[in-house]
């Protein structure tokens, strides 16, 4: 582990910056994606990327969480160049996606040295872009914990134990977070605030979203409805049932735009919605000053890490 007496600092694709810093944080989202599981939606138009961005930035937006992870077409490279040009602030993650996101001849060459290729790519950087990565995204699956989300957690866990960075988990359909709790941060001793679950909105039960919470991990309710998804009707109430709990420090908000018909400047709701439509909504359940610091101090919590 680092040292305990390092500064804190978030690490985005143009270097270290104070968690002070980071501004206005989109927690969970996507400039480039690219799955077989999405064929003819891929995120991969560099100029569109930067319209994003900048849609975003013009409604208020300073910060932007990448969580697409090893092999989904990250375009590492092109990220220091859409930062500088829209002052954007971006994070990249390294992590591995559900299996059914690879080829299995891609899963089998990573065997034995995942945890070893998540922290090259944390310290050093990805492939030869030398931009490093701020987070390890993982994946769970559908109410359970498969052996391949427990080998990509077991490496996630050795590399968070070497370099200090958060863990940002996908819930498929928001389930399973208590599992991933247990694997993460008891088997695996990674401590509860590093860690972040992703997709809370997808599943209103807001008992077990009050026991993750209690557990000490960051909870992302992030991306605007989708079929049979809860998102916008039932997270103010999630929101405010968790603040009153007491855990409103635990809280962060994302877009999550993974198709590019979900961007902005493709006609869809895309990163400036969160900011545009579920900001002002989520101010009338908790109140302004909830929500600002859901949008910049607890972010800045996040994903800050003593490297």
């Amino acid at each position: 582990m680092p040292p305990a007496t390092a500064a804190a600092t978030v690490r985005t694709v143009l270097g270290d910056v104070r968690p002070e810093d980071l501004g206005v944080c989109d927690a969970h989202d996507h400039l480039f994606f690219a799955s077989p599981q999405l064929p003819g939606q891929e995120l991969n138009d560099a100029s569109a990327a930067r319209a994003e961005l900048a849609a975003f930035r013009d409604t208020g937006g300073a910060a932007v969480v990448q969580w697409t992870p090893y092999g989904l077409g990250r375009r590492a490279a092109d990220l220091p160049l859409l930062a500088r040009d829209t002052g954007i602030h971006v994070v990249a993650a390294t992590g591995l996606h559900q299996a059914v996101h690879y080829r299995p001849e891609l899963l089998a060459e990573l065997r034995g040295r995942l945890a070893e290729v998540f922290v090259a790519e944390l310290s050093s950087g990805i492939g030869t872009s030398g931009v490093r990565a701020g987070l390890i995204k993982v994946a769970g699956g559908f109410h359970a914990l498969d052996a391949h989300a427990r080998w990509t957690m077991g490496a996630a866990a050795e590399a968070h134990h070497a370099t200090g960075a958060p863990i940002a988990v996908h819930l498929e359909l928001g389930t399973g977070a208590l599992d991933v709790l247990d694997l993460l941060c008891g088997e695996l001793e990674v401590p509860p605030d590093r860690v972040v679950l992703g997709h809370l909105n997808r599943s209103p039960d807001v008992v077990v979203q009050r026991e993750a919470a209690g557990s000490g991990a960051f909870l992302a309710f992030d991306g605007p409805s989708r079929t049979h998804h809860a998102t916008d009707w039932a997270m103010p109430d999630a929101l405010r049932a968790l603040a009153e709990a007491g855990f409103g420090h635990r809280l962060l908000l994302g877009g999550d735009t993974t198709t590019a018909a979900a961007r902005s400047v493709d006609g869809g709701p895309g990163m400036p919605y969160l900011l545009r439509r579920v900001r002002p909504r989520l101010e009338l359940a908790v109140g302004k000053d909830l929500v600002d610091r859901i949008l910049t101090e607890n972010p800045a919590r996040a994903f800050a890490t003593a490297w």
